[in-house]
């Protein structure tokens, strides 16, 4: 109800923060579509469990690359070129993966998608977070996280239908119709305007800025406007991507790295990418894998609409304490249910449902947002970088690895270490974690410094 209130009341927002958001579309749709092909690849090009490993995971390895490489463009020339650009990323990508004659080549393609990927998680939530009304921003970033999970849920979908349509070569198919949403992403990208920080931050442009924070936050624009511009003159020369690791940010900066380091560590994109392998790994037939693994696409889209809604009225830690609950619980059930007969491995869906809606409504909904709330204007690019970095380099080695240690190891000890990080995760949360609910950004991070 409060996002449709909003919506009512604040169109134009809206409309720039769902554009931004659909990078997420195509970061979710991009990350979990390999899901349907990723047995045909192995089969065709006959690789081994650790080349297989490498070839799904290769994308992640671009978004580590897009992570690193796009601060200093978002610095240096706006952030909605890097919108456009991002979307002819994913476009190119979609094509070239489709069409790929060998591993190689198609490693290739998927390692530009993963750039795309990449770089999208640090522009998209900092973009929406500098247009947004303080009192709604974590509403509207967390639209890029349900358009992410929108997007694994129609890559789950699409996956399904293809697959049943039983098409020559359907895995191509399966990784091809990526190209419709790119194509659109990319065109809407190009009717959005600057963020107004960047303006005034790198440009002095105070009057574009206040006429875009006129439309989109008409309430605070005069106290955005001055912050933006206090804070400008205070760290005009803290600019390079160094300044996260001196001793007035080094806080910050690890308040990133470490929620991005502990979404990763909750097993979330193990489970994405190999949903439907894990699912038959309990005894659960292909077609019935395949359905369950829609099944998470959906309580992903529920429940991150659910953490969408409350997420400016409970805070970003009391989102995070329920989901970390609902980690451990799910994690420690998988584990079990996998070591023998005393839960039956046909329920094993009903506790990745668990896991996947303890993700949406806790860290998946308040990362993005988390990130991009808590660095200074100046050095918002780098530290959405940085954390956006974390989370790819750790999700890659996760996602390459998997296949080795679940045939090595078996699945029960790998749940069980996402389990006992997610206990980790919840006593950082409790006793370190700030929060930022309704705060302007210009204060968030003079809070965390004095602290």
């Amino acid at each position: 109800m409060q996002t449709i209130e909003f919506m009512k009341q604040n169109s134009y927002v809206f409309f720039l923060a769902l554009v931004a958001a659909l990078g997420g579309f195509l970061f979710g749709f991009d990350t979990a579509v390999i899901s349907g092909a990723e047995r045909y690849i192995q089969n065709i090009w006959e690789l081994s469990d650790l080349m297989h490993g490498l070839a799904i995971a290769i994308a992640l390895y671009g978004t580590v690359l897009g992570a690193i490489v796009v601060g200093y463009p978002a610095n240096k020339y706006g952030r909605k070129p890097l919108l456009i650009a991002i979307g002819i990323l994913y476009t190119v990508s979609a094509l070239g993966s489709a069409l790929a004659w060998d591993v190689n080549s198609f490693m290739l393609f998927r390692f530009l998608g993963g750039i795309g990927v990449g770089a999208s998680s640090v522009v998209a939530p900092m973009y929406i977070s500098e247009i947004a009304p303080a009192k709604n921003r974590g509403m509207l970033v967390a639209l890029f996280q349900f358009n992410l999970v929108f997007g694994i849920l129609m890559a789950y979908v699409s996956n399904y239908f293809i697959e049943i349509a039983a098409v020559t070569e359907s895995w191509r198919w399966m990784l091809g119709v990526e190209v419709l949403p790119a194509v659109i992403y990319t065109l809407l990208s190009l009717r959005v305007p600057e963020s107004p920080r960047w303006l005034i931050n790198e440009r002095n442009d105070y009057d574009k800025a206040r006429s875009i924070l006129g439309k989109t936050d008409p309430e605070g624009v005069d106290k955005a406007i001055s912050l933006a511009i206090e804070e400008a003159k205070k760290e005009k020369s803290k600019t390079s991507f160094t300044e996260l690791f001196k001793k007035r940010y080094l806080r910050i900066t690890f308040m990133a790295i470490l929620i991005a380091f502990f979404n990763q560590l909750s097993g979330i994109n193990a489970i994405i990418y190999f949903a439907p392998r894990i699912f038959e790994m309990a005894n659960i037939s292909a077609e019935n894998s395949l359905l369950s693994t829609m099944g998470v696409g959906v309580i992903n889209l529920i429940f991150t609409m659910v953490g969408l809604s409350l997420i400016d009225k409970f805070g970003r830690k009391k989102l995070l304490y329920i989901g970390c609950i609902g980690y451990i619980i799910s994690l420690a059930l998988m584990s079990i249910s996998f070591l023998g007969d005393s839960i039956p491995t046909s329920i094993l869906p009903f506790f990745v449902f668990l896991f996947i809606a303890s993700h949406a409504i806790g860290s998946g909904s308040i990362i993005w947002a988390f990130i991009s709330e808590i660095f200074p204007n100046s050095i918002r690019s780098y530290g959405q970088s940085i954390g956006s970095l974390t989370h790819w380099v750790f999700a890659a080695i996760i996602a390459n690895v998997f296949p080795f240690f679940a045939n090595t190891f078996g699945a029960s000890s790998i749940f069980l270490f996402f389990c006992g990080m997610m206990v980790l995760q919840l006593i950082w949360a409790i006793f370190i974690m700030p929060e930022t609910k309704g705060k302007a950004l210009e204060d968030i991070d003079q809070e965390i410094i004095e602290h």
